[in-house]
Order: C-alpha cells, then structure tokens, then sequence
C-alpha cells in the first residue's frame, strides 16, 4: 500500500537534505564543529521549521546552535532558492540529545545487570 506523504512532510524532508549539504560546504563558522541535521519538521501552514541537529562533543553544543541561529538568515535564504515553494519556512534550531541520555541509560542498564550477576552468583 502506497502511503501519502503531506506537503509539509515533503518539504521537511527536502528542507533537511538542503540544510545538510549547506552546513558543510557553505559555513565556515568555527563554532560550527560538526553538527548532524538529524530531524526537520514543518509546521502545517509551512511558515516555520524546526530543525534537530546533534554534535560529536556535547560541550560544543551551545556554540553550535548559536553558530546555527546566527547562520539562520543566510541558510533560509539558500534554502528558499533551491526549494520551490511560495513561502520558506523561518528555521529554529534545537538541539538534540536523545542519543546521548539512550547511551547513559544502555551503560547505567548494564552495569545494573552486571551487578546483579554477581550479586547471583553469591
């Protein structure tokens, strides 16, 4: 069964492959580090986008997304020539640790199963 993608889902996925070729070869923003644009969703009126993007170094964060909210304007603006759309949306930059708190919460897990494998075997 095809399943029908709305306007707003489509130009957020668009938005994102955009935003993701944008940020490595245009920005030269030291503050930048690496970031990986990981989610775009677009509002249903399609006049603002949130944008969920991670970094490598959790420290770096804070400056990226001021690097990124700095950048907002001009990346837009790119963004809003290579889509064809009436209205581009207006970028907010959020980031995004959820694979980070899922990696303390897999190693505070097992070392809890650890523990209690040797709690057993005594």
């Amino acid at each position: 069964m095809v399943k029908d993608y709305s306007r707003s889902e489509r130009l957020a996925s668009q938005i994102q492959r955009e935003l993701a070729s944008l940020v490595q070869t245009e920005l030269k923003d030291p503050r930048l580090g690496m970031p990986s644009i990981l989610e775009v969703e677009v509002s249903k009126d399609l006049a603002h986008a949130r944008v969920y993007f991670s970094v490598l170094n959790p420290e770096d964060a804070e400056a990226c997304l001021e690097a990124l909210n700095h950048a907002s304007g001009f990346l837009q603006r790119e963004i809003g020539k290579s889509i064809k759309a009436r209205v581009t949306p207006r970028l907010a930059f959020i980031y995004d640790d959820t694979d980070i708190r899922g990696r303390q919460l897999s190693d505070l897990i097992d070392s809890a199963v650890a523990s209690d494998k040797v709690k057993a075997n005594h």
